[in-house]
């Protein structure tokens, strides 16, 4: 089957049922999506499906044809996925960085759907988890960003 990401065609070859985060990771060879929980609670496997946050340790491969996947190594070519990558390095979100590729994902994602969040609109939409506790970095990378301007 074909599956469309990061911008590219690409035929793989798994059963339909296969989820995503395997054919990512495993078929594909990008290892910046992480396997977390497996029961789409975490958010360490985060990705963009066609602009909005799937969790793809549960979401089958055969969901995803003809829609584009956007996974954190293509998050820079995008402009807002760019400037959020900026802001997590000024702000030194990271600490273990597990949980980081899905965290980008889901700010590039509220970003891009609604430019100036505010502190609860950020809390609703970054539910992804964070051994660490990063949440406060993260809250103000987003707002960084947010006041940078330049609505998508």
């Amino acid at each position: 089957m074909d599956i469309q990401i990061n911008n590219k065609t690409v035929q793989v070859d798994a059963e339909g049922d296969t989820p995503l985060l395997w054919v990512i990771r495993d078929d594909l060879g990008m290892t910046g999506t992480k396997y977390g929980c497996g029961l789409a609670q975490c958010g360490a496997c985060s990705v963009m499906i066609d602009g909005q946050v799937v969790r793809s340790c549960v979401t089958p491969v055969d969901k995803v044809a003809g829609k584009q996947i956007t996974t954190i190594e293509a998050i820079e070519s995008d402009d807002m996925g760019k400037r959020v990558v900026a802001a997590w390095v000024k702000h030194q979100v990271p600490q273990c960085g597990y949980c980081q590729s899905g965290q980008v994902m889901a700010a590039t994602a509220l970003l891009k759907q609604n430019a100036h969040p505010s502190d609860q609109e950020i809390a609703a939409a970054m539910v992804n988890l964070c051994r660490c506790g990063t949440y406060n970095a993260i809250s103000a990378a987003i707002h960084e960003v947010a006041g940078q301007g330049g609505d998508q």
